[in-house]
C-alpha cells in the first residue's frame, strides 16, 4: 500500500473569478514507503501547489489526497488535520526565513512541543536530529539568526525531522547555496532517508541533484503530471524535457548533441559514471 497518494487532485485559484485558473489538474501521484521522489517542473507548473497538499496546507476542489490509505480530509480525519502536518513534514524553500526561536534548541523543539510530548523525549529528538544534520551540541544555545545561511537551514531541516515524520518534503532544499552547503544537503538527505527508512520527497530545479538522489521521479508541466517513473525512464526522455523548459544535466547534453551529429551512442546518460560506461562502450567498438 502507498503511504502517501492523490487521487484525480485539482486546486484552483480565484474562484469565481475571471482569472480562475488551475493549479493542478487531475494529478494522480503515489509514493511507498522508504523512497525518494524527485520533483522537478518549470516556474509555475503546479509543484509548490501539489506539495503543500500533500500536508493538508491546502484542502483539493476535488480529488484525494491519503495517507496510509485514509482520506486526509475525511470528517473524522479534517478534526484533526494538524496530526497530519506531524506525519508529513514539509520544509519551505529558503526555511531560514520562517524562523522566530531565541536559541538553536527552542527552534528545533518547538515542532516536538506542538506534539505534547514530555521534556526528555523532546530533549532526544533534538540532540537527535541535531546530529543527523551535522549540529554538534554546541549550537544549542546559540541564536539561530547568527549562524550562516547553510546552518540555518540545517536548523530549519531539523525542526522538521524532531517531528519524526513518516514523510519529510524538502522544497528546493539547496537553494541559494553554495557547492559545500548544497553537497552537505544532499548527504544530509541521504543519510537521514538511510538511516529511517522514511520517504523522502524533494523539489529541485537542479536535474543533477534528482539524479543522484531519487529513486523516482515526478514531472509537473501546466498542472498536470507530465512524467513519472525511474530516473532512467524519466531522463531517456531528454528531449521532451528540453521542449517543457527543464535543463536537462550537462552530461546528457554532451550525448544528445553526439547523437546529433550521427553517433550511435545512448542518450539516458545523466552521470558521470554512466557516461564513462558509454565511452568505452563506443570506443571498444571502434577498435573491434
Amino acid at each position: 500500500m502507498a503511504i502517501l497518494e492523490c487521487e484525480n487532485l485539482t486546486h484552483l485559484y480565484s474562484v469565481g473569478t475571471p482569472f480562475e485558473t488551475s493549479a493542478v489538474k487531475g494529478v494522480d501521484f503515489s509514493c511507498k514507503k522508504g523512497e525518494i521522489i524527485g520533483v522537478i517542473g518549470h516556474t509555475g507548473s503546479g509543484k509548490s501547489t501539489l506539495i503543500q497538499h500533500l500536508n493538508g496546507l491546502l484542502e483539493p476542489d476535488s480529488g484525494t489526497v491519503k495517507l496510509k490509505g485514509d482520506d486526509i480530509w475525511s470528517k473524522e480525519n479534517r478534526k484533526n488535520i494538524r496530526n497530519v502536518r506531524f506525519a508529513v513534514g514539509l520544509c519551505f524553500q529558503y526555511p531560514e526565513y520562517q524562523i522566530f526561536e531565541e536559541t538553536v534548541f527552542k527552534e528545533i523543539a518547538f515542532g516536538p512541543k506542538q506534539m505534547e510530548l514530555d521534556d526528555d523525549e523532546i530533549a532526544k529528538r533534538v540532540h537527535e536530529s541535531m546530529e543527523y544534520v551535522g549540529l554538534s551540541s554546541e549550537f544549542e544555545k546559540k541564536s539561530p539568526f547568527d549562524l550562516s545561511g547553510g546552518q540555518k537551514r540545517r536548523v530549519a531541516i531539523a525542526s522538521i525531522i524532531a517531528m519524526k515524520p513518516d514523510v519529510l518534503i524538502l522544497d528546493e532544499p539547496c537553494a541559494g547555496l553554495d557547492p559545500k552547503g548544497r553537497d552537505r544537503i544532499l548527504d544530509l538527505i541521504t543519510s537521514y532517508q538511510k538511516n529511517e527508512g522514511n520517504t523522502v520527497i524533494f523539489v529541485s530545479h537542479s536535474m543533477e541533484d534528482i539524479a543522484k538522489l531519487a529513486d523516482r521521479v515526478l514531472v509537473m508541466n501546466n498542472g498536470e503530471v507530465a512524467m513519472f517513473g525511474t530516473v532512467s525512464e524519466v531522463y531517456s526522455r531528454a528531449s521532451e524535457l528540453k521542449e517543457m523548459g527543464l535543463n536537462v544535466p550537462e552530461i546528457t547534453e554532451v550525448f544528445l548533441k553526439l547523437k546529433a551529429m550521427g553517433i550511435d551512442c545512448k542518450t539516458d546518460i545523466y552521470t558521470l559514471e554512466q557516461a564513462k560506461e558509454e565511452y568505452f562502450r563506443l570506443t571498444q567498438r571502434k577498435g573491434d
